[in-house]
């Protein structure tokens, strides 16, 4: 079982049964729709082939993600990125939902998106790591 970055506000979730990971899915593919995101960029973060893109819609519909160690942490990080969003703009829902897609001075004047396409789970981490920081947390 893993624990929960914030212990103060979230409880934690066994990820080892499949209830808890097809919750994940669902969560993560609601925030894909949200951002508005390509189906090969839905892939590329999660780090899975171009080529699986039925995948996707497994996990749109609840099928659990896999309980590989790569997958749930860019998972929990992406959820980590929304929750940052979403207490930093809870009243802009259109900046919430786009930041990830607008240029950023901090990324070297690239959409945190494209920091975390090109840098795989490194680029995840960092972007949420800055939202962290920018927090102040």
């Amino acid at each position: 079982m893993l624990a929960p970055r914030n212990h103060r506000t979230a409880t934690a979730i066994d990820l080892g049964t499949p209830e808890s990971r097809a919750r994940l899915a669902r969560m993560v593919m609601r925030l894909f729709e949200h951002w508005q995101l390509s189906a090969g960029d839905q892939l590329n973060l999660l780090g899975l082939s171009p080529t699986s893109r039925a995948l996707l819609s497994k996990y749109r519909r609840g099928e659990p993600l896999p309980g590989t160690r790569d997958l749930l942490d860019r998972v929990g990080w992406l959820l980590s990125i929304h929750k940052s969003l979403r207490l930093l703009y809870p009243y802009n829902e259109a900046l919430r939902y786009s930041w990830a897609t607008r240029r950023n001075r901090q990324f070297d004047n690239l959409p945190p998106l494209d920091v975390m396409k090109e840098q795989g789970i490194i680029g995840i981490a960092k972007v949420a790591r800055y939202l962290d920081y920018y927090r102040g947390i």
